[in-house]
């Protein structure tokens, strides 16, 4: 299947037959040929090759739609809990810039002692199962190809069931894991015994996959009391996980620390977050480095987020991370919505691109404050990982508390995370194996008694699943109820039909947030939006964000809804696009028949910067094709407007009207109009308006030729300009051939 851009992505074709899929490729890939390189008119240090298909910034029209790609990895993580959504999503990320998907699991995963097998919605979060990733990195297939790029698909290698999940990304194509016993240890209770046993057959069915491993350190900074006093803990928790990857046979390229700045603003983060950083480079040179958001200081507010997560992205640049992860901003919302994964992506690749080169200009200062915290930081590492050796080792470092919530190394609150070396979930379920045991599987761990004359363990049974892909076991669905055909079949009719609702999650869910200010107290604020999204017909309807401006002065509200209601898009009127026209037909119409315009912003309006971007020939503007052009300024009143137009002959009038209040921008395109016709020019003069809240069904609705909003350029109104007057002049023919 070859995706087609205009076209959206066909759920059914990717479930089909996914019995008989193969993944195109195993292990992880980094982006290509990154250095230097020129991207449109500037010089850029740390990029990679630019995508096939993609979505440029907003900012981009400025610069030629150019969209250069940073050098790191940028990370999307997704968990709608309905794949066939995800899957949309994802390819929305691969045009924004990610190519690191990370699909979260549902955290009841952990405990589940198999494979999930079908699609079940009802575990909550996203289930990681056997169809759920095949049909995943079936569609990852389609989109990398689409957009240029090896796309690495993630999720989770932990919890009771590690190694089968291990296994089954093996055979499936899986790019890369979260693998750290540790994670099993102190955040699931899992048996510390079980857990390591399992982490290191999981880890040694990982590096036979060449999949990237990044550990779970970070859940230590996003979870504790005070983060930023357990940086050390931080430290020993990345060496003890990497040294042991390292053991049981990972490659040191395979390994990545998910790092965390501690803290957040108000705290002064950078002077805390940064020699953290430096100190996580130097302690692990060896290693790659994913560096993620803090989530415990996410609030509801998307621009708080969005701060924080720029200020992350400064350390990132300071000290070569590897790969970019982007908490979408409205994780404390708990609210994954589409559009605010591609919003952390765009942060990401903004923030990215315009610190590039940063350390050719800024160095970091190794002496002095800095340099003292760093060798602070490593010191207090060190002397934690001596005394988890004196006392005995990890496990009973863990029995004794060591991994604390609220203390600087040494310090220790009695708060520390303690777990009995015979308890948690499925303790004593380790046994020694026998003299004689024999598995007869490949990449297998520790002790296997294999007969002399036996090439690979394998070959006794015809291969394994992993040198045998026939040898896998594929089960569809379980549940007549709870699967994806299901679903599918409840929202074909927007997904392939005519008929269109909001959607923020899944297809069809007919979601609109909206944001409300209220003049009045927090309390009061929050049921009072509830009540207004009620009157506006929406349903079950639920605050997402409020913001106190002042506590008597009034409150900010976001609210978001269901609309009881679809629109049927056959029965819609379209206005037709305005053609534009080759910059040779345009300027030859104007050198074979001179035109003159006059311009101003009107009303009492100072605003001057987008009328001189469609005028100036240095923006581009219509200047360039020849068109005289009389700009009376800003602030213009109409009638010295018109005065002018008549005075200069001028085949058209334009306006830039971009202040709105009380509708005064529609009352000056209506003015503009009645005003031509008590003249006597409207029908031998061209008028025209401009600004960002200007449509061109307001402007023709107010009497106007045409209207253009956000994103004109020049070209696009000399386009309708020469067209226009040719519609005049044919219809000025046509009336005196008739007379």
């Amino acid at each position: 299947m070859k995706l087609k851009e205009n076209e959206k992505l066909d759920i059914e074709y990717i479930l089909n037959d996914l019995k008989n899929y193969k993944p195109k490729r195993k292990g992880w890939t980094w982006r290509k040929d990154t250095g230097s390189r020129k991207v449109g008119e500037f010089e850029y240090n740390e990029v990679s090759d630019n995508l096939d298909k993609s979505i440029p910034l907003p900012a981009s029209k400025s610069f030629e739609y150019i969209d250069p790609q940073p050098d790191c990895v940028i990370t999307t993580e997704i968990a709608s809990g309905r794949f066939e959504d995800d899957i949309r999503r994802m390819r929305m990320a691969a045009w924004g810039g990610a190519d690191h998907i990370m699909v979260i699991r549902t955290a009841g995963q952990s405990h589940f002692d198999g494979l999930i097998e079908g699609t079940p919605e009802g575990v909550g979060g996203v289930p990681i199962s056997r169809k759920e990733v095949r049909a995943t990195r079936k569609a990852l297939d389609i989109i990398e190809e689409e957009v240029g790029r090896p796309i690495n698909f993630h999720s989770y290698v932990s919890g009771i069931a590690g190694p089968e999940i291990a296994v089954m990304f093996a055979e499936e194509g899986v790019n890369g894991a979260h693998q750290d016993p540790q994670y099993n240890v102190l955040y699931r209770n899992i048996n510390m015994v079980r857990s390591f046993v399992d982490a290191a057959v999981a880890k040694k069915i990982m590096a036979y996959g060449d999949m990237l491993q990044i550990d779970g350190a970070h859940n230590a900074n996003a979870t504790a009391t005070k983060a930023w006093k357990v940086m050390p803990e931080l430290m020993v928790q990345h060496g003890i996980n990497a040294a042991f990857s390292r053991r049981v046979g990972m490659k040191a390229e395979d390994i990545a620390l998910s790092t965390v700045p501690p803290t957040a603003p108000p705290a002064p983060c950078i002077r805390m977050d940064l020699p953290y950083a430096v100190a996580l480079r130097e302690l692990f040179k060896d290693y790659k480095m994913r560096a993620q958001m803090n989530t415990k200081y996410m609030e509801s507010d998307m621009r708080e987020a969005t701060v924080t997560h720029t200020l992350n992205i400064l350390i990132s640049r300071l000290t070569s991370v590897d790969i970019q992860s982007t908490i979408t901003p409205d994780e404390g919302r708990n609210i994954p919505w589409h559009y605010n994964n591609i919003n952390a992506i765009n942060t990401a690749k903004q923030a990215l691109l315009g610190l590039d080169g940063i350390k050719d200009m800024v160095e970091i200062k190794r002496d002095g404050v800095l340099g003292d915290k760093v060798r602070e930081l490593k010191e207090r590492a060190v002397l934690f990982l001596e005394e988890i050796i004196e006392v005995g080792g990890y496990f009973n470092a863990v029995e004794q508390g060591f991994f604390v919530d609220s203390g600087f190394y040494p310090e220790r609150n009695g708060d520390g995370i303690a777990r009995d070396i015979n308890g948690g979930v499925e303790a004593n379920s380790v046994y020694k194996r026998d003299e004689d045991y024999f598995a007869p599987v490949c990449e297998h761990f520790g002790y296997n008694n294999i007969p002399k004359d036996v090439k690979r363990p394998c070959d006794v049974i015809g291969g394994c699943t992993l040198c045998n892909r026939e040898k896998i076991v594929y089960i569809d669905e379980l549940d007549g109820n709870d699967n994806v055909s299901k679903r599918l079949e409840q929202s074909k009719k927007y997904r392939k039909g005519d008929f269109l609702k909001p959607e923020v999650e899944w297809a069809g869910d007919g979601i609109i947030s909206t944001t409300i200010f209220l003049p009045i107290s927090e309390d009061i604020a929050e049921s009072a939006a509830i009540e207004i999204g009620k009157k506006l017909g929406l349903l079950d309807v639920s605050i997402i964000h409020k913001q106190v401006m002042q506590n008597a002065e009034g409150t900010l509200v976001e609210i978001k809804g269901k609309v009881p209601f679809s629109i049927d898009v056959s029965k819609l009127h379209i206005p037709e696009k305005i053609k534009t026209l080759s910059d040779e037909e345009i300027k030859k119409e104007i050198h074979d028949t001179p035109m003159s315009i006059v311009a101003a912003t009107v009303g009492e309006d100072e605003h001057s910067v987008g009328l001189r971007e469609i005028i100036d020939i240095k923006h581009g503007g219509i200047e360039k094709y020849g068109i005289k052009c009389h700009s009376l300024g800003t602030s213009c009143p109409l009638e010295d407007l018109i005065d002018a137009a008549i005075e200069a002959d001028a085949d058209a009038i334009l306006i830039s009207t971009i202040i709105t209040h009380n509708d005064v921008h529609i009352k000056n395109m209506k003015y503009l109009n009645d005003l031509c016709i008590e003249r006597g020019i409207r029908e031998k003069i061209i008028l025209v308006a401009g600004g960002t809240q200007v449509s061109n069904e307001i402007a023709i609705e107010s009497g106007l030729d045409a209207g253009f909003g956000r994103g004109t350029k020049g070209c696009d109104v000399a386009s309708f300009l020469v067209m226009r007057r040719r519609e005049m002049r044919e219809t000025l023919e046509k009336s005196k051939n008739r007379d």
